[in-house]
């Protein structure tokens, strides 16, 4: 089916209905409001800022977070939205949208999820803080290996150093290239943990090419950053996320492994009907054990 055909629910009276059922729920996090619904950073205000930090970190100290990431090149603003309505009605507790304003503030006028902005590019995450992003995340590189663009362990210190001298305060994930040898990427999680970063993500996913079929293929999938979760999380005491390739089967070996939760990407954003997209999340949720009869109900609003 046509993109345009499947996603008709953003548009009245379905886009209505989503929003005003999200903006409904705005005292769930009350502080959090404080600090980010006008689109402000006040870098004096160390409570607002400790609120924020407690509000996307809490998921991940649980060691039960989902993010479901909608590309860091996907500047697809009708995509965008149905990924984050897939990751509010499916149970996900975390969604990673590209760094820009205008969909940052697209994504938190439909879900009071913990909203990431994704870049390599430390200078654009000041704006989407200011539109109301709550974390940054260096990283989600799947869309430059294809054009041949990797980063060494340098570069990826070095723009962490960058992040950091701006945006002291803000919650900041970062990914480890999984082009770096295991033992390699074990020593930069520890040097980024020294640098002050909050979240570590791995990824392997597309340096995987299952042999079999089934089970047993997204397993293999898996298995490089299922490795480099494993190896990582032994090594630092920051939380970990597991991303790239995980699925319904291994997400619940990403959390046996020593991950505080997993991240998903193409099993979600490359869908093109939006219950499609809302099943994808929640049998991931399910999978790590997320239910709740509240999102059972949502899904069923999406039908109708």
């Amino acid at each position: 089916m046509e993109k345009s055909a499947t996603l008709n629910f953003l548009k009245p009276p379905f886009f209505s209905f989503f929003f005003c059922e999200v903006r409904n729920q705005q005292d769930t996090y009350p502080a959090v409001r404080v600090s980010y619904s006008a689109g402000r950073v006040r870098a004096s205000a160390s409570r607002s800022h400790e609120a924020v930090r407690e509000f996307v970190l809490k998921e991940f100290n649980a060691g039960r977070a989902l993010k479901v990431i909608a590309g860091l090149q996907n500047f697809d603003a009708e995509n965008v939205a149905a990924v984050v309505i897939a990751a509010d009605k499916g149970g996900a507790t975390h969604v990673d949208i590209a760094c820009d304003p205008e969909l940052v503030k697209l994504a938190v006028s439909l879900t009071d999820l913990p909203v990431c902005v994704s870049s390599v590019e430390p200078d654009a995450f000041v704006a989407a803080i200011e539109s109301g992003a709550h974390m940054v995340e260096i990283g989600n590189y799947d869309s430059f290996y294809e054009s041949g663009r990797v980063f060494s362990a340098a570069e990826v210190l070095e723009l962490t150093r960058k992040t950091r001298e701006l945006l002291p305060f803000v919650t900041l994930s970062v990914t480890i290239p999984h082009t770096l040898p295991l033992v390699d990427q074990v020593s930069l999680a520890e040097k980024l943990e020294a640098e002050g970063v909050d979240i570590i993500q791995t990824e392997g996913g597309t340096s995987a090419s299952p042999a079999s079929p089934g089970v047993q293929g997204l397993i293999e999938k898996a298995s490089p950053t299922l490795a480099a979760a494993y190896s990582i999380s032994k090594a630092v005491r920051i939380p970990v996320m597991c991303a790239s390739g995980i699925s319904a089967v291994t997400a619940p070996m990403a959390c046996a492994a020593g991950a505080a939760g997993v991240g998903v990407g193409s099993a979600v954003n490359k869908l093109n009907d939006q219950l499609a997209m809302v099943a994808a999340v929640r049998s991931i949720a399910d999978a790590l054990s997320l239910g709740s009869s509240s999102h059972v109900s949502s899904v069923s609003a999406v039908a109708h």
